[in-house]
């Protein structure tokens, strides 16, 4: 057998240089490069290695210096949701915090089911010098190090004891990546010193491997069972989810809409399968879904998932599919989402699984009453957009959110490309946001993690150079996490940042107030020394001019003509820009079509939270489960 002596670093830096994916006769690099923030504890591992392989080209592997360890892994995740789960980036982290501040984004990235390579630094495995730098010492046993609370959010974790476990470890990370029933973080921890261990490697492990992405063929008799149901129904609704876009689904997912006359709601990560102004498109559906797709669910007898996995906000907390005889079929490449709500499973990739329906309805439409509701019910969703959007839709000084996006809604392009996160933006986006492309609605609201938004447009971008990137963020998520800005300059990534300020958290203050809390602790204030809270006034924070210290140039706009200017100025520019504009953290928002089940105390002393139970206890009445 050849060998080839390397580090244990040095042998991973080659063999993830050598992976591919492929499907549909098309191959991508699947580790296109490496992000990585250098400690202690990997400096003279993956460093060294990175470094070696630059410079000697035995590997390609390209070096991405980020600014924050959890923003990387944002990075990460945004590109590989660009590139259809079809590529991802590895990230390396330092011991300790370094790589504990990867935690967060390995739970984003495996709850909304995107693959990322996560490489934590780890204790020695030696021992030698017990405790390390930055060790936690555990009483229950000398193995545990803080590496192990990436088990959790991961979906393969290993950690490499030794060189020779890095085979079958590497592989079966590659294997988990690339398979789209289970993919999500994988984690391979590496202690510091068997980074730099040597080790006489099987020449085999380094050549070039494909990774098949299959499609997952429906059982016949599964197509016949969810056919005979959509045959039997009056008012069937498809619920489009990401599994569509990332199948790449959307032209088959058109056809059938039109040659059956189902009406298509959408989730936040399926929004853009069907363009807004499709006949068939009827906008976001859930706790902040659209007036139409909101009504067609509560009269849906049968409801047709397509990839998605049916979060609380995509069914109101089980509120919003109120007909007492709703049947569920799902149609779903993982198992876990097809059975759910007692559903006929449909177990297959999403384009393969639309084609075989349609295939058995080729006689099979709605009636004609059902495509006039359905027509009507959209012409009342758009004059409710257009309400939003109006000029007088704010009595304020300052400008409403809702006539920012509208502003947003016209200034950008089909395939601009709009990333949000958290807040109350991705409420107001899924209502009014008007995709056409399936790649230009870029909201994580699996996880909603506040942070996401700027060191995800880095990933976008680099997904896709050709698309014009717009940050949409609050003061609030911006505060969590903007140092990717200097990342952007750095490789010169050009991105429009609309920063959005209104002083406080106005998702949260809204919902505070709705639950009879008074917005307590959600605006940014200073403490106020009669009452002792943070209501006094405004704080004299400046983040237009943070942005331009770390690196953007920043335009301001105080209306909103002004910043229909200011976006056209930072579409003509080439370098990073950001917008600021002030917003009234008081909305108003739009108007809401679905409920959210957040439990309001049962007993309270203040009289706003009594009178949010017997709200909170009506629409609980409401709630069911699909059986």
């Amino acid at each position: 057998m050849n060998t080839i002596r390397l580090t244990t670093a040095q042998a991973l830096v080659r063999f993830l240089a050598h992976q591919y994916s492929e499907r549909d006769g098309q191959e991508h690099r699947l580790i296109p490069g490496v992000w990585g923030i250098f400690g202690h504890g990997n400096v003279a591992g993956i460093g060294q290695a990175l470094l070696q392989a630059a410079t000697t080209g035995e590997a390609d592997l390209p070096y991405y210096l980020a600014r924050n360890e959890q923003g990387m892994v944002h990075a990460s995740v945004a590109y590989a949701k660009m590139r259809d789960r079809l590529a991802t980036f590895a990230c390396t982290a330092s011991t300790g915090p370094g790589s504990t501040n990867m935690i967060t984004g390995a739970a984003l990235a495996t709850t909304n089911r995107i693959p990322v390579l996560l490489l934590p630094s780890d204790m020695f495995a030696t021992r030698a010098a017990d405790p390390v730098l930055q060790q936690l010492e555990d009483t229950r046993g000398g193995d545990v190090t803080v590496n192990d609370t990436f088990r959790a959010v991961s979906k393969y974790f290993d950690r490499i004891s030794r060189p020779e476990q890095l085979i079958p470890a590497a592989l079966a990370a590659m294997r988990v990546l690339t398979d789209p029933v289970e993919t999500g973080a994988v984690t391979l921890a590496l202690p510091q010193d068997v980074q730099a261990e040597a080790y006489d490697w099987p020449v085999s492990f380094f050549r070039r491997r494909v990774w098949h992405v299959g499609r997952p063929v429906p059982e016949p008799a599964a197509v016949e069972r969810a056919a005979a149901l959509l045959r039997g129904a009056r008012k069937p609704l498809i619920v489009a989810g990401g599994g569509t876009v990332y199948s790449g689904a959307e032209t088959q997912l058109r056809a059938f809409a039109e040659a059956t006359g189902i009406p298509v709601a959408d989730t936040h990560a399926g929004k853009g399968a069907v363009a807004w102004d499709h006949p068939y498109a009827v906008g976001g559906i859930g706790s902040t879904g659209s007036y139409a797709a909101n009504e067609l669910a509560r009269e849906a007898d049968v409801i047709l998932g397509i990839g998605t996995r049916y979060s609380d906000f995509t069914t109101a907390s089980h509120t919003v599919f109120a007909n007492p005889d709703a049947t569920f079929v799902n149609l779903n490449v993982t198992r876990l989402d097809a059975v759910k709500h007692s559903a006929e499973p449909l177990v297959a990739d999403a384009r393969l699984g639309i084609q075989a329906l349609a295939g058995a309805l080729t006689d099979w439409e709605v009636d004609q009453e059902y495509r006039d509701r359905t027509r009507q019910l959209i012409a009342r969703t758009r004059e409710i957009e257009e309400e939003c959007f109006a000029p007088d839709r704010n009595t304020g000084e300052l400008p409403a959110q809702t006539q920012i996006l509208g502003a947003l809604n016209d200034v950008l392009g089909d395939r601009d490309v709009v990333i949000n996160a958290a807040g109350s933006m991705p409420g107001d986006l899924q209502q009014l946001w008007r995709a056409r492309d399936p790649k230009a609605y870029h909201v994580e609201y699996a996880y909603s993690c506040m942070g996401y938004e700027v060191a995800a447009s880095v990933g976008a971008k680099m997904a896709d150079p050709s698309r014009e990137v717009v940050v949409l963020v609050g003061d609030g998520s911006y505060l969590m996490m903007a140092q990717e800005i200097v990342t952007m300059v750095s490789e010169g990534l050009k991105v429009i940042i609309v920063l959005v300020q209104n002083h406080g958290f106005a998702s949260i203050g809204a919902l505070s107030e709705s639950l009879g809390s008074q917005r307590f602790g959600t605006e940014y204030r200073f403490r106020d020394e009669d009452s002792g809270r943070l209501d006094g006034g405004i704080l004299p924070v400046d983040l237009a001019a943070n942005a331009a210290s770390l690196g953007a140039d920043v335009l301001h706009a105080t209306t909103v003509d002004e910043f229909r200017t200011a976006m056209e100025k930072a579409k003509a520019a080439t370098h990073t820009t950001v917008v600021h504009v002030e917003t009234d953290l008081y909305g108003p928002n739009p108007p809401g079509h679905g409920w959210w089940d957040v439990p309001v105390s049962q007993t309270s002393a203040l009289d706003t939270t009594r009178t949010a139970y017997e709200t909170y206890a009506a629409h609980k009445r409401t709630q069911r489960h699909y059986l």
